[in-house]
Order: structure tokens, then sequence, then C-alpha cells
């Protein structure tokens, strides 16, 4: 069966073109108030604006109409990779996002460190956001007291950032649809881990887990803040096609977030090392490395952060401090600079919410369609209307003259 890679890479060729994809994580967002207006609408952002009116806008729909996507699938779309017909658990971004060298038959989990009361029930699902240094000693705490070595399998409790940390076990027949523990609210208690397959492979894996699981909380459990754990995303790498060998581009991934990270490794991007978190640390990265790569994924965090925080102000700065790097990007010459987010995190709702994306192009060979400034109302008067996230990179290879003729 042919799919949509397969023709892209047929006709996909070779340029001096450089095309750069910037992601504001969760950028889109919501009024607080009858008649207000979203977070990307109030921010002073006199060279996003300017983008706008010299080039083309439109919402992108990250997985389908309705559907409010988890970072993963969303960033999958963003690559062109159809979430619904390539679904990664997120275990797998967390563990290669911090470049743990996973095996094709590894299980990998996302582990966030929670909090709980004296009845077991979840209070706080983040525990504070503990600092890294902190999730760095309970991972090693867990990695010295916690084991399975007697079934036969490696336990491996790797820190990322913060609360979050992942968990790779390794060892025969790992499989199965397993649910995640954490119940997604506060003052419920976490849930076990079940297996949804039918298969005895599922049933195995779901019970060496909560095993473990019930290992992890009794070490933790006279922790003031991080006493108790959750699993998500358990899974395997599913082993998908490889985006520079689709689209023939040389790749760069700049984020500070592991996981982000870990989505772009899984495609076949480089990741870019740095210092700093900023977004002028970021696009220090992009000027080193510009001469090396066609294609140069930005990711900026701190937008979703401060959605899911309920900080209308502090996202609103965020999106201005992204503003004041455009000029540095745009004096690099790219040949198309795309602005976009992953999905939408407003602030009214402090999640990750279904909403479409505003989104824009810009280059030489994008023309302009009377958008007059980048908002969530203005980008749906633009000419690209409103269109699967999944199409971005296409349109932008397309714009940088990457794409044979079709046909005769």
């Amino acid at each position: 069966m042919i799919t949509e890679h397969d023709v892209y890479q047929e006709l996909a060729q070779k340029n001096d073109s450089k095309i750069v994809l910037l992601v504001m994580d969760g950028l889109g967002g919501l009024p607080l108030h009858v008649n207000g207006l979203t977070e990307l609408e109030t921010a002073h952002k006199p060279n996003l604006d300017r983008l706008a009116r010299e080039g083309s806008s439109g919402r992108a729909i990250p997985v389908r109409p309705g559907i409010t996507p988890g970072s993963g699938p969303a960033h999958l779309s963003l690559f062109s990779y159809d979430p619904v017909r390539f679904q990664i658990g997120r275990g797998v971004l967390e563990a290669l996002g911090i470049g743990f060298p996973l095996r094709p038959d590894d299980l990998a989990a996302r582990g966030n460190f929670a909090t709980a009361d004296a009845n077991g029930l979840i209070m706080d699902r983040r525990a504070g956001r503990i600092s890294t240094e902190e999730c760095i000693r309970l991972c090693r705490k867990l990695q010295e007291n916690t084991s399975l070595a007697d079934d036969g399998y490696q336990v491996f409790v790797e820190p990322v950032k913060e609360h979050r940390f992942a968990l790779i076990l390794r060892g025969p027949g790992l499989g199965g649809k397993l649910t995640e523990t954490d119940p997604l609210v506060t003052g419920k208690p976490p849930l076990p881990v079940r297996d949804e397959s039918g298969t005895p492979e599922g049933a195995a894996t779901a019970a060496l887990l909560n095993k473990w699981l019930d290992q992890a909380r009794r070490v933790l459990a006279d922790d003031p803040r991080a006493n108790t754990l959750n699993l998500r995303g358990l899974a395997k790498d599913p082993g998908l096609p490889r985006f520079p060998d689709i689209y023939k581009m040389r790749a760069a991934a700049i984020a500070v977030y592991p996981m982000y990270k870990g989505v772009a490794r899984l495609v076949g991007m480089d990741v870019i090392d740095f210092d700093g978190d900023r977004p002028h640390h970021q696009v220090a990265a992009l000027k080193r490395v510009w001469a090396d790569y066609d294609f140069f994924f930005i990711h900026i965090k701190k937008t979703d952060t401060y959605g899911e925080d309920g900080n209308f102000d502090a996202k609103v700065h965020e999106i201005e401090a992204v503003d004041a790097v455009i000029p540095d990007i745009l004096a690099l010459g790219p040949t198309v600079l795309i602005v976009t987010g992953d999905h939408s995190t407003p602030v009214k709702l402090r999640s990750h919410s279904y909403h479409p994306v505003p989104t824009l192009f810009w280059g030489p060979d994008v023309m302009p369609d009377g958008v007059q400034s980048f908002g969530e109302r203005a980008s749906e008067r633009g000419a690209l209307g409103l269109f699967h996230a999944t199409q971005i990179v296409p349109w932008a290879m397309g714009y940088a003259g990457r794409l044979e003729r079709f046909g005769a």
C-alpha cells in the first residue's frame, strides 16, 4: 500500500533552502472574559504581526476536530505523521528525550512524582513541581531499593526534569495495551495498571508493573512531598519511518525539555545541545548549526506551562519573548518560516484543548493573504483556512521548492 510518505519521499529533492518550524507549545488560547482577547491577541508582538501581514495564515487541527491532543501526538502531527495511525506512548518519548539507549523490546513509561494524603488520595499530581535535583535524588533512591530481578527483568529509573522521570523495563515478552495509573484529577487514588489487549504477555507485563509500583510507593512513603508516583504512556518504540529519509533534509531539533527531544529523535532528527533555556539561547544554537542542516525545529515550552498554571500574564510575556527573537531568525535568511503551536492550552481552561492552533507561513514564495496580525481570530480569515497539522511540512516543502512535479 502506497502512503503519503511514500509519495513525498519519491518527490522530495535537495536544494539549498532552509526551513524553520517555530513551535510555541500550547500557543492557542481563549479570552478570559466575554469580548476579551486571547493571550496571543493580547501580546505586544510587532514582529509576529509583520510575518502575518507578509505571509499566509490559517488554523491547524492536531488530531481530528474536537479531539484534545497530548504533546506526543500533537508533535508527531507537526512532523507530518498522522497521530491516529502512528500512536506513540509518551514513555518512549521521555526515554529517548534523555538519550536513554532504548532497545526495540524495552517497555518505557513516563513517571510523575506526586503527593498523596494519609488515605492514599492524590493531592498534587506533580508533587509541587519538585526541583530536578530532588527528582535525581528520588530516582536514585528508587533505583537502589526496587527490583524485578527475581522475575528476570532489569529496571531503570531515570530522572527527566522536575517531577518527571522515565521508567524502563528490559526483559523477555513485554507488551500489551497498558493503561495509565494517573486518575488525572486530585482527590482520587492512583489506578492500577491494566492490560486491555487480552494477551498473556499483556497480563504478565501489567502484573510486573503493579509489583514495581507497590515497591516504589513503599520506598517513597516517608517523603514530605513526593510520597507517591504515577505512570503514563506505557509503550515500546514502534519504529517510525525517518523524517530525513522521507523529505531528504538534514533535520535539527532545538528544544529544552526532554520529551520534545524524544519525539524529534524518534523520527530521526539530530538533537542540538546548548546552554540556557530561554528563546534567545535557542536562537543562538540555531545560528551555530545553521550551515549544517536544512530543517530546524525550535520548541518553546513555557507558553504551555503558563497556560496549565493559569497564568495569563506570564503566557503573554513568553509570547513577547519569542517575538523579540524573530529578527534574529530572519537575519539568518530562512526560505520558509512557520510559526505555530502543537495544540492550544488556554489559561482559561488550565489544560490542553481541542481548539485549532493559529499558524502562519512566511517566505519569498508565500503570497500575503491580507491578514494583519497573528492571533486566533485573525488566523480564521487567512488563506490557509482550517487544515490538518500534518500538512505543515508538505506545505513548507512546496514553498521551499523541495518537491518535484507529480505525474506527467
